[in-house]
């Protein structure tokens, strides 16, 4: 008798986040999310399944209808010698046309930044999470600060009554 399981996403053993982007959430608003293909060397694959990836310094860009990554970091895959690949060569983005329309329009109207979130590895394939970010001031950043320390005391009084 043969059980009938389903599968999430966090029981597929192809499927995790390898790299986040931490500081793009301090330092932009976040107001949409995209997941898209990367188009990759076979070396810059298994660096990246290495986690040797590095996208605090990275950023999308939209020319000619296609979006592009670029300034990310990926380091080179020692075994591969020859045949290894650039370190921060511009990668292209794979997404559908509507989804570059939607992304290039926002972007150019609102003045709005592409942002890469996080790398991550599902069903075998390298896919980054984008995001079309507004950058914050300063006072932002302070008013963010004081509304989480504001939950955390607040969870922490919750948590001894």
């Amino acid at each position: 008798m043969a059980q009938n399981k389903k599968q999430n996403k966090n029981d597929d053993p192809n499927s995790r986040v390898v790299c986040r982007n931490r500081k793009a959430r301090f330092e932009y608003d976040v107001m949409d999310e995209i997941d898209c293909g990367i188009q990759l060397y076979g070396s810059e694959v298994k660096s990246i399944r290495n986690s040797k990836i590095v996208i605090e310094d990275a950023f999308g860009r939209v020319v000619n209808n296609e979006v592009w990554l670029i300034n990310a970091d990926i380091a080179e895959y020692p075994q591969a010698s020859v045949f290894n690949h650039e370190r921060r060569r511009k990668r292209k983005l794979l997404l559908q046309r509507r989804e570059i329309r939607k992304f290039a329009e926002a972007g150019e109207k609102q003045g709005l930044t592409l942002v890469p979130l996080s790398v991550f590895i599902q069903r075998g394939f390298v896919k980054v999470k984008l995001g079309l970010c507004r950058g914050r001031k300063v006072h932002d950043k302070r008013e963010n600060l004081k509304k989480q320390e504001h939950t955390r005391e607040m969870a922490a009084a919750m948590k001894h009554r």
